[in-house]
């Protein structure tokens, strides 16, 4: 069977060409379907209907100024005669003008309505559109839906758009008239229950990325600080000291230091709250206690925080290509040329360690992004999911640590690198890391594995049963403890 949001929509009144086809044609079984609206979203509807085979009439104000805009098979009326017509009825007007419908309160009693409006900021207190379209039309049976679907995605199909209709009513058997339209259009019906939970559905088209805030901002500030820190001794310092201009280094080589700082720190966040979380079970000896709400939030952070380390981690990858570009490099190339310098077996090891680990680091990362995705984690199972995002990636960040480490080399250890007392970044990129994968060793140890492995199948610390053993057992007076 041909998927429906796969189709054409029909063309434009007027237009030539093959305008019909036979999936178009009304099904007389089917509900008439109504709108009230002549705006884009209407328009866009009333293609997709039908083009799924449904009679649709438009009720508007004025029918004549707009009946060229809606496809020949759709009939445009007046309000009125459109809500006798139709068994459902999309109310497709801003939800300041519902009250403009009043005048059709007794032609609409006992219908079927659907809410497609959305407020213009996100509502917290104030009752929904659906629930005030509900008190408005209290004859009739209110749906909220497809206010989270563009009127680019009803013409364009599934190709350019989701696919999912989230919907609520008090009315069961108007959800589910709803959903069979739902199925019919191509697009998957998502029960949210009653009207109460409209004012979420209303929601959620104005959210603006809020699960990627906190790891957005902890990446700018991270970035501020690295990069200010760089600044101050490869900048400043020679700047102050030697009365060297090294301004030149801000744009390239001042951020290609920054960005990887960025990104391993940003690693670490990711695992060290399921460190924590693990150390604070075998603490408290049970599963069922609630992390606190800061934890929570973190953990719940954990996917945007990788791959905003895997975005630093490109960016440094694109910098680092690009240094050889430079009109700096390219001098310090040609001096260099007139020099002989000995082949020196440390060095030339530390670069061609730092570059290898740093690609395989490169690669794990990729690998996380790509299946942190949800079309390509709905296709593997759970066991290899965790396989590839943990395992895996405690893997990406040992890699990341050496990559640092090779970079830094002995570095650490030289006192002429301290500069204004300054510690080379390294050092303070690799703290966290280093807690992380000792953290990380520390729960691989057989005693601290099997406990916390038996509290995450639900054994609990203080659950047990005192009992005094029989005499005859030549146990008297000695108490045994048996765990439940």
């Amino acid at each position: 069977m041909p998927d429906e949001m796969a189709r054409r929509l029909i063309l434009e009144r007027g237009d030539g060409g093959a305008r019909h086809f036979e999936d178009a044609v009304p099904d007389p079984s089917s509900p008439v379907i109504g709108i009230l609206g002549t705006g884009d979203f209407s328009r866009s509807l009333a293609r997709r209907l039908v083009a799924s085979g449904y009679q649709v009439v438009v009720g508007s104000r004025t029918p004549t100024r707009f009946v060229a805009l809606f496809p020949e098979e759709a009939e445009v009326t007046t309000q009125l005669e459109a809500a006798n017509k139709a068994d459902l009825i999309f109310v497709a007007v801003y939800p300041e003008h519902h009250s403009t419908l009043m005048d059709l309160k007794q032609t609409l009693a006992g219908k079927t309505l659907v809410d497609v409006s959305n407020s213009l900021s996100i509502n917290h207190k104030r009752p929904s559109n659906a629930e005030l379209l509900a008190d408005y039309f209290p004859g009739s049976f209110v749906v909220k839906g497809f206010n989270t679907v563009s009127a680019w995605t009803l013409q364009m199909g599934a190709r350019d758009g989701g696919r999912q209709v989230f919907l609520c009513s008090n009315s069961q058997t108007a959800k589910n008239l709803v959903k069979s339209i739902c199925h019919r259009m191509g697009f998957i019906p998502v029960d949210m229950g009653l009207l109460s939970s409209s004012l979420e559905i209303e929601n959620l088209p104005l959210y603006l990325f809020p699960s990627w805030r906190l790891p957005v901002l902890c990446m700018l500030i991270l970035f501020i600080f690295f990069y200010l820190y760089n600044f101050i001794r490869d900048v400043l310092y020679p700047f102050i000291t030697e009365h060297k201009s090294a301004f030149y280094k801000m744009p390239i080589e001042v951020v290609n230091v920054t960005l990887p700082s960025v990104a391993l720190v940003m690693l670490a966040l990711v695992y060290l709250p399921g460190l924590l979380a693990a150390f604070l079970q075998l603490w408290s000896g049970t599963k069922y206690n609630r992390f606190p709400n800061w934890l929570d939030r973190w953990l719940l952070s954990r996917k945007q925080l990788g791959l905003c380390s895997f975005l630093c981690a490109v960016l440094h990858a694109v910098y680092s290509l690009c240094l050889p570009l430079r009109k700096s490099a390219q001098f310090k190339l040609s001096n260099m040329a007139y020099k002989q310098d000995s082949w020196v077996d440390e060095e030339v090891w530390r670069m061609e360690l730092y570059l290898s680990v740093g690609i395989m680091a490169l690669g794990l990362l990729s690998l996380l992004a790509v299946t942190s995705l949800p079309s390509v984690a709905g296709t593997i199972n759970w066991r290899e999911f965790s396989f590839i995002q943990s395992t895996l990636g405690y893997c990406a960040l040992f890699m990341a640590t050496a990559h640092t480490l090779f970079y830094g080399w002995n570095r650490a250890f030289v006192l002429a690198r301290y500069h204004f007392y300054m510690p080379p970044t390294f050092v303070l990129v690799l703290v966290l890391p280093f807690m992380v994968l000792l953290g990380r060793a520390a729960l691989c140890l057989p005693c601290v594995a099997g406990r916390l492995r038996k509290i995450r199948r639900g054994w609990e610390r203080n659950r047990h049963i005192r009992f005094m053993l029989p005499a005859e057992d030549c146990r008297n007076g000695v108490e045994n403890v048996s765990n439940v």
